[in-house]
């Protein structure tokens, strides 16, 4: 018996109808030949949490972190006990195990993880789908690969996910606890890639705070040639007074100069340069870049369209969505003519006309197959959707697929630039054309407006030659004020988190990361974005993000190797080698421990200044915290054990003035362990009780503002404390702390005096 173990029902039930012969059971589907088939919920394993690793854990303190498991250990989820069992029973009785994981690195560990688990020793193959149309599934299964070939990729996902463990359970703990210590409340949730991720929307926040707008000027000149006008800009010598840092002219009477000396100067054609350049066609979509493009065009979240996309993958319309691949394998090219066959139904834009003009002979730069690894671009399969049948958001994001995928089947763009140089009274001015020879495949795009292929300076030209006269024919001054940089939106957080380079502190790495993935995954990065949100990191205002207070209060003190995305882009570029086997999955969690380690030394000397809306404990000044005791809720010092000023709590908030035990500074030596005593004002008055109250516990009243302390005469073991009768008020006597002592005596001017005398 071969078994199918697939990551989720959907892939589960697609290769069962490639195998044939299907008969549904409790949580599997019997096939042709002894095939059988069953699926994953996703991940069914989960990481232990660092209380199921020892209970100490469950209450969080600085003195136990690092956290770091000696053995790393899952358990079965909640909900998928049952499909466990299913899985587990069916690999003892099967001959043969297919891992039918997604075809990502996240993909490959759910499945190898259960196999791991339960102690597989069966061979084990590898089926990679990257469509669930009938046709791509028969091939793949036609194409079974040993399941060792893909050890780096699920290495890759082990590492990546061990090493999110660690940064979350440690440095989650770690600045939750100094930040409540401050007055914050809540859990300070630190994230590898969150946290560098929500550092772009505050930096980028404080930079639009602290921007100052710069107005300057542009010089533009109209000269008039024979064959017809020139629209040219002023090129300023960088040398020339007048100009910023960044090379814009800051003075218009400059400008307003130049124009007067000009206007009846002689000028010619200095320079003209030509060039022939073509455009490649539009790649097909990786998930990124989809989203990035939905973004732009539709307003769709990446969320949106990741889950989108995944619905049209399920009803087999396009191929795999979490694709971080924007080319094509050359065996695809056979399918051409089917999918386009499909393409041409989709009335819209005129799109059924373009397609006829499709020519399926071309080899776009998409077709590669050294680019591509477990999966490729996302593009439509054979089935036809009825593309009148499909919602809004599938309509449109189908469409953009189509319409990139028809693009390979057109010529590549062509058009002349060129380049003018205009000579007058020694000032050179510039002018730049754009003549169009083959507009290929923009013609598919030519309908959509965010498309518009227009662009500043890229007029048609007139023909023209070197050493032609040129006259002055108008002129005018362009006044321009910079702009602050634009708020980050979901998907252009999306694009800065692929782009991660543009963003490190360190000028070294961005050559270096040009290349990396970014941070996070393809199938991870919309998750990110949505969970900063519901953690109540980021906010939406206006289809923008914009940091909530504990964002940047956040990043007031969290280290900046934390917040900038240096060293997590390192670690992603790292976990790129163990994919590939360069670096081995123990090197690299070893680099992540002693990550972590450095992370926890740092934070010794980090002090966080106290909430805006902190209490104060009134006798050492720290903030005060609610907590929450056997009698219900109540604040106490975060200076504790060393302070234990408590409040009683009255409507979330502290009761001043029902403090009934606040120190008043003063200290001496306690007769009974050596520690100290403390001065206490309490509601009848000072007393004295030892800081260590839990093992000594001794109390005793104040004297003249010392401690009264008067050893029993009886059992030269305990002290003798003031109290005032229950029964008469003002009479007061003495006894012994000592339980087991029963010492009783008569009070003499505020000291102990005789016993009492015997009843009658």
């Amino acid at each position: 018996m071969r078994l199918y173990i697939a990551e989720k029902p959907s892939l589960a039930r697609a290769i069962a109808e490639g195998l044939g012969g299907q008969h549904k059971k409790n949580g599997c589907i019997e096939c042709a030949n002894g095939n059988v088939v069953t699926w994953c919920f996703g991940h069914i394993l989960e990481q232990l949490g660092p209380d199921e690793y020892d209970e100490k854990y469950a209450h969080w303190h600085l003195e136990d972190l690092p956290i770091i498991p000696e053995h790393w250990k899952l358990k079965v989820k909640k909900d998928a006990r049952d499909q466990y069992k299913i899985i587990k029973d069916l690999i003892s009785k099967c001959d043969e195990v297919v891992n039918a994981g997604d075809p990502d690195r996240e993909g490959q560990l759910l499945v190898d993880e259960v196999l791991q688990y339960v102690g597989n020793k069966k061979p084990v193959k590898r089926i990679l789908l990257n469509a669930l149309d009938d046709k791509s599934v028969k091939e793949a299964l036609q194409n079974l690969r040993p399941n060792e070939d893909f050890i780096g990729m699920r290495n890759a996902a082990l590492g990546r996910s061990r090493a999110d463990w660690l940064v979350g359970m440690n440095l989650s703990r770690l600045y939750t606890v100094k930040a409540r210590d401050a007055g914050y409340d809540g859990v300070l949730s630190v994230g590898r890639v969150q946290t560098p991720t929500m550092a772009l929307v505050v930096r980028r926040e404080n930079e639009i705070t602290h921007f100052k707008p710069t107005t300057h000027y542009v010089a533009q000149v109209l000269f008039h040639h024979a064959n017809g006008n020139i629209q040219a800009s002023w090129k300023m010598p960088k040398d020339m007074d007048g100009l910023d840092e960044e090379g814009r002219l800051l003075d218009a009477s400059i400008a307003e100069g130049l124009i007067a000396r000009i206007q009846s100067a002689p000028a010619k054609i200095e320079k003209i340069e030509q060039q022939k350049k073509q455009e490649g066609q539009h790649l097909p979509y990786s998930l990124s870049a989809l989203q990035i493009e939905a973004g732009r065009r539709h307003g769709y979240t990446p969320q949106q369209v990741l889950d989108t996309m995944q619905k049209l993958y399920e009803q087999k319309f396009t191929t795999y969505p979490r694709s971080d691949c924007d080319y094509l394998p050359t065996n695809q090219l056979s399918d051409a003519p089917a999918i386009l066959k499909n393409l041409a139904g989709i009335q819209k834009d005129g799109f059924s006309a373009l397609v006829a003009k499709a020519d399926t002979s071309i080899r776009s730069r998409a077709w590669n197959d050294k680019k591509i690894s477990a999966h490729h671009a996302i593009i439509p399969t054979t089935v036809n959707p009825n593309f009148n049948s499909l919602n809004e958001i599938e309509q449109n994001l189908y469409y953009m697929v189509a319409q990139a995928y028809l693009a390979q089947f057109f010529p590549i763009h062509t058009y002349q630039a060129t380049r003018i140089t205009i000579e007058s009274d020694g000032e050179h001015f510039i002018a730049n054309g754009k003549a169009i020879l083959v507009n290929g495949w923009k013609d598919i795009y030519a309908k959509n407006k965010a498309e518009d292929d227009e662009k500043e300076g890229s007029a048609i030209l007139p023909d023209c030659q070197e050493g032609d006269s040129v006259t002055f024919a108008g002129s005018k001054i362009l006044e321009k004020e910079t702009k602050p940089p634009k708020r980050f939106n979901p998907s252009t957080l999306l694009k800065a988190m692929k782009e991660i380079y543009k963003y490190v502190k360190d000028p070294s790495l961005k050559a270096e990361l040009k290349e990396c993935s970014g941070i996070g995954t393809e199938a991870t990065r919309a998750g990110i974005i949505d969970g900063l949100q519901k953690r109540g990191f980021l906010a939406i205002d206006k289809k923008n993000l914009v940091p909530t207070d504990k964002a940047c209060m956040a990043i007031k003190f969290l280290p900046e190797t934390i917040t900038y995305p240096d060293t997590t882009a390192v670690w992603e570029e790292e976990l790129e080698e163990v994919l590939n086997g360069s670096l081995s999955l123990d090197d690299f969690q070893q680099k992540q421990e002693a990550k972590i380690r450095d992370f926890l030394k740092a934070a010794e000397s980090i002090h966080i200044a106290p909430a805006k809306n902190a209490v104060l404990c009134p006798n050492c000044h720290k903030p005060m915290k609610r907590r929450k005791g056997k009698n219900g809720f109540f604040w106490g010092c975060t200076g504790y054990p060393e302070c234990k000023t408590t409040f009683p709590d009255k409507n979330g908030k502290p009761d001043l003035k029902a403090h009934k035990s606040a120190r008043t500074g003063k200290t001496a030596t306690c007769p009974k362990c050596g520690k100290n005593l403390i001065q206490i004002k309490g509601s009848k008055g000072l007393f004295w009780a030892c800081e260590d109250r839990d093992t000594c516990g001794a109390t005793f009243n104040d004297e003249h503002g010392k401690p009264s302390i008067h050893l029993c005469p009886t059992c030269k073991k305990g002290y003798l404390s003031r109290y005032e009768s229950r029964k008469k008020k003002g009479a007061f006597f003495w006894a012994c702390s000592d339980r087991n002592c029963k010492t009783f005596l008569q009070d003499d001017n505020g000291k102990p005096g005789e016993p009492f005398p015997p009843r009658s």
